[in-house]
């Protein structure tokens, strides 16, 4: 087998602030715009509070415990560095923090981030980062960088590269608003726009060739907490396309698919603040294999997909 033939693959679709909400169009967008690839995905339904589980023939939903034992509200920060380490970073600084990381988690997101697990197994785990990145992202980096998520923070301390604006037009990295339609505004009028099925083909294309893979998207959460109804559709069916090019590009024998979050936020679009709803997992392609049962809380994520790689 070689590097850029890895057996299984798990490719980990981020979204920002997407929580398991009542069922009512009136306070969650999900069941107002019904976004077709997904209802069909999960055999017709949707989740909501009332119907958190659902397996269908082509996928299954399981919810996942945001709070951590933890009061309060939870944040980004502490509820992403949970994710992508499987270590409660809430319990550890008895609150939950965000949206960046807090300064007392960056060592333990540097030593146990799923990026530095696979990387430090002693075998050939491609992983990748598959968000392009503009030029001014870059400057930032060579500041001081004092501000910085989970997910950015993990990949740089794993040596991950950060794909940039040549990837982005070699279609090897989708954009973190998934058209690359903001590019132009900020300095690169020569950026690709393509269509978020396409976004989702390229997302396909580069698991296909990674052990790991991780994709952020962050336009949901701030869809709830602007407040706003019409965003909040559009969002979810820009999401909806980019995960069915996902579902008919990448080869579903042989690669996981998760599209999970942090903690709850869009799904009460009246609200301007977080939720302590749970927030879905949602399962597809070479599922059947995972060990979902160990799925309860947003610290389980990383043991469960270790496991299921080997």
């Amino acid at each position: 087998m070689t590097e850029h033939s890895p057996g299984r693959r798990v490719l980990l679709v981020f979204l920002d602030g997407l929580g398991i909400g009542a069922k009512d169009p009136r306070r969650n967008p999900l069941f107002n715009a019904r976004p077709r690839f997904l209802t069909s995905l999960l055999g017709g339904t949707l989740p909501s509070l009332g119907n958190r589980i659902i397996e269908s023939s082509e996928a299954m939903c399981v919810p996942l415990d945001p709070n951590l034992g933890v009061r309060g509200l939870p944040q980004s920060g502490t509820g992403q560095a949970t994710l992508y380490t499987g270590i409660n970073a809430a319990r550890i600084i008895h609150q939950h923090f965000g949206p960046y990381l807090y300064s007392t988690l960056k060592p333990i997101v540097e030593a146990h981030s799923i990026f530095a697990q696979l990387k430090n197994t002693g075998h050939s785990h491609p992983v990748a980062l598959a968000n392009a990145f503009p030029q001014r992202f870059f400057d930032y980096l060579e500041g001081p960088r004092r501000r910085i998520v989970a997910g950015m923070y993990a990949a740089l301390t794993a040596g991950v590269r950060f794909r940039d604006i040549d990837d982005l037009k070699n279609g090897t990295a989708v954009s973190t608003d998934i058209t690359a339609e903001r590019w132009k505004a900020i300095g690169h009028p020569d950026a690709p726009v393509i269509t978020p099925y396409e976004a989702g083909a390229t997302l396909a294309r580069v698991a296909d060739a990674q052990t790991f893979t991780l994709f952020e998207y962050f336009s949901t959460d701030k869809a709830g907490h602007e407040m706003n109804s019409a965003k909040a559709n559009h969002v979810l069916g820009e999401v909806d396309e980019l995960l069915r090019g996902i579902y008919d590009h990448v080869d579903r024998t042989r690669t996981l698919v998760i599209v999970t979050s942090d903690h709850g936020n869009m799904e009460e679009i009246g609200i301007k603040t977080h939720t302590r709803h749970p927030v879905p997992a949602i399962l597809f392609g070479d599922w059947k294999g995972f060990p979902k049962d160990g799925l309860v809380s947003l610290s389980h994520l990383v043991p469960s997909i270790r496991s299921f790689l080997g």
